[in-house]
């Protein structure tokens, strides 16, 4: 017994989804460590039953009751309306007992930790958190974990966690979204439902015909790490994450269950484990394929009819069972006010009430069986108490009635309610800007130059007429040469530590490029290093005028804004903001290359060629372009692109940087589209506009 207690104490935390209250009910009787949930408004699985604040109240009871630790998500891009009330809900959580936000937004966070300090915050996945220099980006201002990307791989997560000040917290079951999180715009630019919103319609699991042929190219198998339990616990993460806030009770119960013995008795699971996984819910199988760098076709899988049907074969939850033994003390005798204790055995948690004075019995006395029949009497609360536990000190000839003796445990169960949900005290300030304000340099708040910068894919793109209509030209890390004349690069979107190596800007400072287009900021310090000018991409998105901000204050010049923004909502930021005036946006960040594969010729080799490319058709005959980038990953962009050169009056003041992206265009239309925008000419392809 003791040696298994020893090792428990060694594991990582074992992470529950909880999307509705009988899920975190099951998550909690399967020997769940922690849950994760989120309320009815800021998460990103809006179309979880979630928990209303009266719900949320009793849940956060719960969980502290049965000493289960609570992370509540904020993990989606907040707009500037909704600012104000989003802290509020957060103030909410922290009187009510929450032990963690899981947060997004990098503006949410940093007011959230100015007014509540002690207020424990994660960095969702979203954040993109994927490498050592994010970690302590992290550190730096308030995280105390972060939530790395599904994609690491084991060696990259051993290094990540070596390195990290903050606990890394992975995911180790559950749907895998084909693009990195937090970089996907996909479902908002295809049918206007934002992911970064948590209204994500899936277009990932639609098919799709590439190269003549139609499958399921974007559709993952859901991840089981149930094999590599061992592997996992070396890695020295701190928290295993189940995913699943989608997903039935049942499936909660029946995950939590299997990983909870396999972490107990640390070992890694047998083919029948794998087998009773797959008939909780699975898509074709599972995958294991990022952990084991091996990113190859065997990770892609869609949910069967047989897969459905394992699912609906499932025995109902049946509801929490589990009770917290308490210890109660009483003593009731005559001349002083009766008392009560109640103790939770597990923690020492405990609560003393006081009562009336005793009065002197006039015919029957009290009896100790009497007595801790009433005082036993817990099946309304999560509590419960054995014979033994129950220590009575009664006094001789005393009286009592039965209702005060049922108040007296009512009030002692309340009071100890309160205990476990009692906090610090934290700050509150209504001046949201207060502090933010004061690291911005005066600077960083005059009015910029208007400029006009644009991105090309390869150099061969760009003409002398677009080397002198924009004043910044880029190129990705990857195709950029000394011969480009270029005065600008983009760094990889994603760069794990062991290919931090790889990232070289040496050449291209020296050949004049000043200026770095920076997606992450685990990337920042990287283009200091080199002594480059950070501006932000779209990438890190920007919603909120305390994000674009902070990130000013963090190291950036300007920052081009979250493409799924309106006008007004672009206009209400403050300055040294850009935004996307032109071209298709790139919509995913895959991975695993779907061009290496057997019905697509991708050419990527060790000499870094990443010149390929494929589209996908989807089920309406329109057509994403797919390009290859660094990492043997794959960007693909949207359909059509967005046009404002004939709204040019529209968009005119709203921004201090007009941004274009060209991906498919020739050199020949690209000039066409600048001299568009020259001249205000509209366009006849299909287009999308800026409202």
């Amino acid at each position: 017994m003791t040696d298994n207690t020893d090792k428990r104490i060694k594991l990582p935390e074992l992470l529950a989804p909880a999307g509705s209250f009988q899920s975190l009910e099951a998550a909690i009787e399967a020997g769940a460590d922690a849950v994760y949930m989120g309320g009815s408004l800021f998460n990103a699985r809006i179309n979880a039953a979630n928990f209303n604040d009266d719900e949320m109240k009793k849940a956060l009871l719960m969980c502290r009751t049965f000493g289960v630790k609570a992370y509540i998500t904020l993990n989606i891009q907040i707009y500037d309306k909704e600012f104000e009330d989003a802290v509020k809900y957060a103030e909410f959580l922290y009187e009510n007992g929450a032990d963690a936000l899981i947060i997004a937004d990098i503006g949410l966070a940093y007011e959230i930790h100015r007014r509540f300090p002690d207020f424990e915050l994660h960095a969702s996945t979203q954040m993109s958190g994927h490498n050592t220099e994010a970690a302590e980006f992290l550190s730096s201002h308030g995280f105390s974990r972060m939530v790395c990307a599904r994609e690491l791989s084991e060696t990259d997560i051993k290094t990540l966690t070596s390195n990290s000040p903050i606990e890394i917290e992975a995911f180790i079951h559950g749907a895998h979204c084909v693009s990195h999180s937090g970089q996907c715009t996909a479902s908002f630019a295809m049918g206007g439902r934002s992911g970064n919103r948590g209204e994500c319609a899936q277009p990932c699991r639609l098919a799709y015909t590439m190269n003549g042929k139609k499958g399921y190219p974007l559709s993952l198998r859901d991840m089981c790490l149930a094999g590599n339990i061992k592997n996992l616990i070396d890695c020295g993460i701190s928290s295993l994450k189940i995913e699943g806030r989608m997903k039935s009770p049942e499936y909660v119960y029946g995950v939590v269950k299997i990983y909870r013995r396999l972490l107990d008795q640390s070992r890694n699971a047998t083919a029948a484990e794998i087998k009773e996984l797959a008939n909780l819910f699975s898509r074709g199988g599972f995958t294991d394929g990022y952990f084991k760098n091996k990113r190859d076709e065997s990770m892609l899988g869609i949910r069967s009819e047989s897969d459905k049907e394992l699912s609906r074969q499932l025995t109902p939850f049946s509801g929490l069972s589990k009770r917290v033994p308490v210890k109660i003390e009483t003593k009731l005798i005559s001349g002083e006010k009766a008392q009560l204790t109640v103790t939770i055995k597990s923690n020492g948690k405990c609560a003393v009430v006081y009562g009336d004075i005793p009065e002197n019995a006039v015919n029957a006395p009290l009896s100790l069986e009497n007595v801790k029949k009433q005082l036993s009497k817990l099946g309304g609360t999560y509590y419960s108490v054995s014979d033994d536990d129950c220590v009575i000190e009664l006094g001789e000839n005393i009286m009592v009635p039965v209702s005060k003796l049922n108040a007296l445990r009512r009030d002692a169960i309340s009071e100890l309610d309160r205990q476990l949900l009692k906090k610090n005290s934290f700050k509150k300030s209504d001046d949201i800007f207060k502090n933010l304000h004061s690291e911005i340099s005066e600077d960083k708040n005059k009015p910029l130059k208007k400029i006009k910068s644009a991105r090309f894919i390869y150099d061969s793109q760009i003409s002398e007429k677009a080397r002198d209509y924009f004043d910044i030209v880029y190129l990705p890390f990857e195709n950029y040469s000394p011969n480009s004349r270029v005065n600008g690069i983009i760094l990889p979107p994603v760069i794990f530590d062991s290919q931090l190596d790889e990232i070289k800007l040496g050449n291209a400072v020296n050949s004049g490029v000043k200026y770095a287009l920076v997606s992450n900021i685990g990337h920042i310090s990287l283009a200091k290093k080199y002594g480059l000018e950070c501006r932000g991409d779209f990438r890190l998105n920007v919603f909120n005028s305390v994000s674009m901000e902070f990130l000013l204050s963090s190291g950036f010049e300007s920052i081009i804004v979250s493409p799924e923004l309106s006008l007004r909502q672009i206009r209400d930021i403050p300055s040294s903001k850009g935004m996307i005036v032109y071209g298709k946006i790139p919509v995913m960040l895959m991975e695993r290359c779907i061009m290496r594969s057997k019905v697509s010729g991708c050419h990527q080799n060790s000499n870094h060629d990443y010149r390929c490319m494929t589209q996908l058709i989807d089920r309406t005959s329109m057509k994403l372009p797919v390009f290859g980038t660094f990492g043997h990953r794959n960007i693909v962009y949207n359909t059509v692109p967005i046009y404002m050169a004939d709204k040019i009056n529209e968009i005119n003041g709203i921004a201090d940087e007009y941004h274009f992206i060209f991906s498919t265009e020739t050199q020949i239309e690209a000039d066409k589209i600048i001299e568009a925008y020259e001249k205000g000419y509209s366009l006849n392809d299909k287009i999308r506009r800026l409202k």
